[in-house]
């Protein structure tokens, strides 16, 4: 059941990609001989929210990440999220910042390389305890091996953190 789940949701999320024009920014119409944005001067607009690049969807029961780009699997990782006593949060979330070189200021200046935060404190980052990978074992943070910790931020930073989403189910 939970794969048919997953398929529909990647179903969904693909067909969205397909709905929004390549850069809707770029609309123009010709009114008098010059060139007007389709924004109106008197009405505020929002910028369409663009469809994601990059999608890191974690499966919290499997302790695993795969990773998507426009659609197409990229990677599939072994995870450590919250131990016993901790939490990582649910749900869809976009990227809030990134930092190549992190400490936590919360857990004994622990290092946090290659940091993709999603939602207060809690990131995507690399980890030295490898050896943990595959089951829960962190403070609610999603910890990926040094070297996918690496290839992930670089994946978000070539495509912009605000076409990358963030899934966490359970």
């Amino acid at each position: 059941m939970k794969k048919i789940g997953n398929t529909i949701l990647a179903i969904l999320m693909m067909a969205s990609m397909l709905a929004v024009p390549a850069d809707a920014r770029k609309l123009r119409h010709h009114h008098s001989g010059i060139h007007h944005s389709v924004k109106h001067h008197h009405k505020v607009h929002h910028k369409p929210r663009l469809p994601p690049i990059v999608v890191a969807r974690i499966d919290v029961s499997s302790q695993t990440m795969s990773v998507t780009v426009n659609g197409f699997p990229y990677a599939y990782w072994r995870v450590s999220t919250a131990r016993k006593g901790y939490y990582t949060p649910r749900g869809a979330f976009g990227v809030t910042r990134m930092a190549r070189v992190y400490y936590s200021k919360k857990y004994d200046n622990s290092p946090m390389p290659n940091s993709v935060f999603f939602l207060g404190g809690n990131a995507i980052h690399g980890t030295n305890h490898v050896g943990s990978l595959g089951r829960p074992a962190s403070h609610g943070c999603v910890r990926l091996h040094p070297s996918n910790a690496a290839r992930l931020y670089a994946l978000v930073q070539q495509y912009g953190p605000r076409r990358t989403r963030i899934v966490v189910t359970e």
